[in-house]
């Protein structure tokens, strides 16, 4: 599964609370959620952000309360991976879970800057800075990982191996 997309840039300890302010867990579509994503810390993401973008932050990403409205906001805000140093755990969980691909990567955290494009490869965990030609190394995700991603998480995956058996 390769991935490409415009790159939005954050620094460390991105919260959950940044991500998607409390004021708006009273919410439960993806579509509302990501009318909000991002806007106390970067008000420009809702206007400007484009399917296909890319996330790239710092340390302990998704970082604060184990809200799922976060992943799933940055997912229906058309956001198609996100890469970080490190990502606060139950955020890579709930990530995962709903099928938005995360990879951990501080060489290509430190040096990707907002605005370039980059092209993500999720089976051999490969990321390829394509302005400046720099290649930078993830862990790749195992083979059910990326059809549990592909089918758009947990959920979907679980219905797809229930009714073919396997």
């Amino acid at each position: 599964m390769s991935i490409r997309g415009e790159v939005w840039k954050y620094g460390d300890n991105v919260d959950t609370d940044a991500i998607i302010p409390a004021r708006y867990l009273n919410m439960s579509s993806g579509k509302e959620l990501a009318a909000h994503c991002m806007e106390d810390i970067d008000a420009s993401f809702v206007k400007e952000v484009e399917p296909g973008d890319i996330i790239v932050a710092g340390k302990n990403f998704g970082c604060g309360s184990s809200r799922e409205h976060a992943p799933v906001a940055i997912k229906a805000s058309g956001i198609s991976c996100v890469i970080a140093e490190t990502f606060a755990r139950i955020f890579f969980r709930n990530a995962i879970n709903i099928g938005l691909p995360i990879l951990e990567s501080p060489d290509a955290a430190q040096a990707i800057r907002a605005g370039q494009t980059i092209e993500v490869d999720l089976a051999s965990g490969r990321i390829h800075n394509t302005e400046t030609g720099a290649e930078y190394q993830a862990t790749a995700y195992p083979p059910f990982m990326l059809e549990l991603i592909e089918a758009g998480g947990l959920i979907e995956y679980t219905r797809r191996k229930l009714r073919t058996g396997g």
